[in-house]
């Protein structure tokens, strides 16, 4: 009998880790972070982490324990999340995977395309033109030798054109050609997944509550201490939402309220394409999918349905 999972996904600022922690408590669980940019150690506060009081309300995983130096990837990810269900499993807790970050949710759900190791000079390569020409000149680079992968991606997503961009030419073959070749395939565990989809307008005003919150918080202090690292800008916690327009205001580039207005914009904008993301793509099987706005939390008796709801799917043999 494959153990269950529990899958809660959504855009940021749309309520994750509040059901997530509800869920944990009701069924005994424990949150495993699903988020690329809440693993790192150093950026606890811009992006919201669990508070202390959540975190001793129920057991929590993978938040914080990768330094923003090295990068996270979603094979890391995969291992470290399957290495923490298996000793959920062991202990008798639920895994409730949160987070927004789809290609990792896919990653584990899906499996992930056998690439070989690029070649540190073919990293080496792909990161100086990224800083030297820009994430657009890059994309055009690209275009030229891996058509197919180029046309995937957006002119302005650095990180993943980086990394098309080495695997081009590190393994000689295109990054679309090697996922759909393969690799390792889906995990024995069964999932149910709820989907969070608040209105726009809704979400746009926690997005802004958030960065009000974050900054009373230490946002501008934290990232004031990583920008003292001296850390590679292509790298993923230096793109962080908020790190960029803060370390624009730290340098003298941007005022504070210009900073905060752009942070919020472009998280707002992000916010679209996750949500894209989850409207396209299937984490779990229909029947045990549960796609929600806002009414888990607005509606007491709702919420208790919900919460019975995927009580039933982990006590249920399959």
């Amino acid at each position: 009998m494959k153990p269950p999972a529990i899958l809660v996904a959504g855009p940021t600022a749309s309520g994750k880790s509040a059901l997530a922690l509800a869920l944990a408590e009701r069924l005994r669980g424990v949150v495993i972070n699903a988020d690329s940019m809440q693993v790192y150690r150093e950026l606890r506060v811009i992006t919201a982490r669990p508070p202390d009081e959540d975190l001793a309300r129920a057991p929590h995983a993978l938040y914080g324990v990768r330094p923003a130096a090295e990068a996270g990837t979603a094979a890391w990810w995969r291992g470290a999340a399957l290495a923490e269900m298996e000793a959920a499993r062991d202990a008798g807790l639920v895994p409730i995977l949160c987070g927004g970050t789809g290609m990792y949710f896919a990653a584990l759900t899906q499996g992930l395309a056998d690439i070989p190791p690029v070649p540190a000079p073919a990293r080496a390569e792909a990161r100086r033109l990224l800083a030297e020409e820009g994430p657009a000149a890059l994309h055009g680079r690209l275009a030229a030798i891996d058509p197919e992968t180029a046309a995937a991606l957006r002119p302005s997503d650095s990180q993943r054109i980086a990394r098309a961009y080495e695997v081009a030419i590190g393994t000689g073959r295109g990054l679309r050609a090697w996922q759909q070749q393969g690799g390792t395939g889906p995990v024995p565990w069964r999932f149910a997944a709820i989907i969070l989809d608040p209105p726009r307008p809704e979400l746009r005003d926690a997005i802004a509550r958030r960065w009000d919150m974050m900054l009373r918080d230490g946002a501008l202090e934290e990232v004031r201490a990583l920008a003292a690292q001296r850390l590679d800008p292509a790298l993923p916690a230096m793109r962080a939402h908020g790190v960029p327009e803060l370390m624009a205001h730290l340098e003298g580039r941007m005022s504070l309220e210009a900073a905060s207005a752009r942070a919020v914009l472009n998280t707002g904008q992000y916010t679209k394409r996750q949500a894209t993301w989850f409207r396209h793509h299937e984490l779990a099987p229909p029947a045990w999918t549960r796609k929600l706005a806002s009414r888990w939390r607005s509606d007491a008796q709702y919420s208790e349905c919900l919460l019975e709801y995927f009580a039933v799917f982990v006590e249920v043999p399959r």
